[in-house]
């Protein structure tokens, strides 16, 4: 018997997370996709997500959901868990979607899995890879006797296209309590930085221990810029001070999928391939020619990352100019 995964969509600036889309995709190949989405764009948004794996959407475009802060939502969400009792809700990992989960675990009591990178059922049991640590990959289980919740890391999976589906939709008549806008969303601040965010980049260009010291990391960045990417770090070199922790790419850090992943002086130990190990090509430069990094790359240089960096970034200029 299929499963029912629902998902809620989140929205930013009127269209889809891209987080959720993946999460969608996953729920699709699992079995019944249904997405929830709310928001004052849910009644454009709803149409589109079939494409994404949905065969249904609850919709409700009420602007309450944009102007506080997650509370509308539970609620909404809550109500539809007793009502519809779904085998799954998959969520990204977010801020505003972990502290929903919290809630609806809390209030309901449901099994609630966080860091997932994987998902798939053995029958009736729901069983989830998660990272456990700095070294250890461990399987959680859900029974599947009630709703359960599975929150999915950024980039765990692809955004699928299942072209040519089309959705149902359902217009819910739901009303929002006072209780649950009592949150106000003030201001919405961005950010600004340079470059590509590390979970988007086509390109990433990472370092790690091989480099020697902190002050050779500017090679790695100034590759980087000149291929138009983003710099990524081992944890290692996280640990050791060298960078804050936005930079850590593995099972500890955050999961990437470019086209290309340049690893300088990053000799490939398990944790820090569960995170890139999915990007399409893979460049590796390190002086040990037995370096695990190797097994996997598309292409390996053996090499002190030191020289052939700083050559490498002026002949990309060159062709550039």
């Amino acid at each position: 018997m299929s499963k029912t995964i629902w998902v809620l969509v989140e929205l930013e600036n009127g269209a889809p997370e891209r987080s959720s889309l993946e999460v969608l995709g996953k729920a699709a190949r699992l079995g019944r996709a249904e997405a929830i989405v709310l928001g004052a764009a849910a009644a454009e948004v709803a149409p589109d997500l079939g494409a994404y794996g949905a065969e249904k959407v609850y919709v409700h475009a009420d602007t309450a959901y944009d102007n506080y802060l997650t509370l509308p939502a539970l609620e909404t969400l809550s109500r539809l868990l007793q009502q519809h009792k779904p085998d799954l809700l998959l969520l990204a990992t977010t801020y505003d979607l972990r502290d929903i989960a919290a809630r609806l675990n809390a209030r309901h009591s449901l099994g609630l899995i966080t860091d997932a990178t994987d998902l798939a059922y053995d029958g009736d049991t729901l069983t989830v890879t998660v990272p456990w640590g700095g070294e250890t990959v461990v399987t959680a289980t859900h029974p599947g006797s009630d709703t359960g919740i599975v929150m999915v890391r950024p980039k765990a999976f692809s955004v699928e296209n299942f072209a040519g589906r089309t959705a149902e939709i359902e217009t819910l008549d739901v009303s929002i309590n006072a209780q649950s806008q009592t949150i106000k969303v003030l201001e919405t601040v961005t950010v600004e930085s340079e470059g590509p965010a590390l979970e988007d980049a086509s390109v990433i260009v990472s370092g790690g221990r091989g480099l020697g010291k902190a002050e050779n990391f500017k090679l790695v960045e100034e590759l980087a810029t000149a291929l138009g990417g983003a710099p990524g770090a081992t944890r290692a070199i996280v640990d050791a001070g060298w960078l804050p922790y936005s930079y850590q790419v593995g099972q500890t850090g955050k999961t990437v999928k470019p086209t290309l992943y340049i690893a300088c002086g990053i000799s490939g130990a398990i944790q820090h391939l569960a995170g890139m190990k999915g990007s399409k090509y893979i460049v590796a430069i390190n002086k040990d020619e037995h370096a695990p990094i190797f097994s996997i790359a598309d292409y390996g240089v053996v090499g002190d990352a030191l020289t052939i960096l700083p050559q490498l970034t002026e002949e990309v200029k060159r062709r550039k100019a």
